[in-house]
């Protein structure tokens, strides 16, 4: 008997040489998924085994090599069909009457709710409606309305504003696609302070990203500014410079250089090692 043989795992039980990535319809980011022994080119339509069910995405990548063997990935089921397409074209009339009707429930209801996009899952026979809200809401007479006009299964889901833009995508001030929609996995906390640290004007428009919230990017460089503006005397201290006494009015944190208006009303720059020892403490007249 051929031992090798019987310690060998079946070719399903085996993890996967390749990966292929796979942009899910109405998603804005691809997985990788195992394609089995299907030989498909960027740009074919598949059908996809997924956590909320069978989905119809867009094959996104070449063949990666899976460096993860310990991990399990979703399989590539088969290439698109007539019959696929035409069901999916059924979920989308679904979801945009779903959608309109929920609209004008929520109006006719004067929920303080805005409803921002609509799923429904065929093989649940449920549809789920993602809101945002500034506080709780109550939707059950909504739900009941729904529930009797759609005949099926109906899910309320508030999600927050970064959350909702992060699945609608879109481009930020400096031009690029959002970074919460391409490649940032998970939200942290982003302060006033650190727009602070890094010099930035506290203006709302220009500090808030297309969600209404602080930028993300804002805590990108925020460790290398705080390392930065500890070697800076503080807005308003007092500081001798060679032309004479002073007061720091900004701090040019990259450049590590000072702005100071001195007693004369003129204004100089100087570098930093240009200063001599600054009193942060002090203050113009105090």
């Amino acid at each position: 008997m051929n031992t090798a043989a019987k310690e060998t795992p079946p070719a399903a039980q085996r993890p996967p040489r390749f990966l292929i990535g796979v942009r899910v319809i109405a998603q804005t980011k691809s997985e990788l998924y195992n394609p089995g022994d299907l030989r498909l080119k960027v740009g074919a339509t598949v059908m996809v085994n997924t956590r909320q069910g069978l989905k119809m995405g867009v094959v996104a990548s070449n063949k990666i090599p899976n460096f993860r063997q310990d991990e399990t990935f979703n399989q590539i089921l088969r290439t698109a069909n007539d019959n696929d397409c035409q069901a999916e074209n059924r979920r989308h009339r679904v979801e945009e009457k779903a959608k309109t009707l929920c609209r004008e429930k929520i109006a006719e209801l004067k929920l303080p709710m805005n409803l921002s996009r609509v799923v429904h899952q065929p093989h649940m026979n449920k549809t789920i409606f993602f809101f945002t809200a500034e506080g709780r809401v109550d939707f059950r007479q909504l739900i009941r309305d729904l529930a009797s006009n759609l005949h099926h299964r109906i899910e309320m889901r508030q999600v927050g504003v970064r959350d909702e833009a992060k699945v609608i995508g879109g481009y930020g001030v400096c031009g690029e696609t959002l970074c919460c929609s391409t490649w940032l996995p998970n939200f942290t906390p982003v302060t006033v302070k650190m727009a602070k640290n890094q010099g930035i004007a506290l203006n709302p428009s220009k500090i808030s990203g297309v969600c209404g919230r602080l930028m993300c990017c804002l805590q990108y460089e925020h460790d290398n500014y705080k390392a930065l503006v500890k070697n800076l005397p503080r807005v308003d201290s007092q500081v001798q410079t060679l032309e004479g006494p002073g007061r720091v009015i900004r701090n040019e944190i990259l450049e590590q250089r000072v702005v100071v208006l001195l007693e004369d009303g003129s204004t100089i720059t100087c570098r930093l090692d240009e200063l001599p020892k600054h009193q942060n403490s002090q203050k113009l007249g105090t």
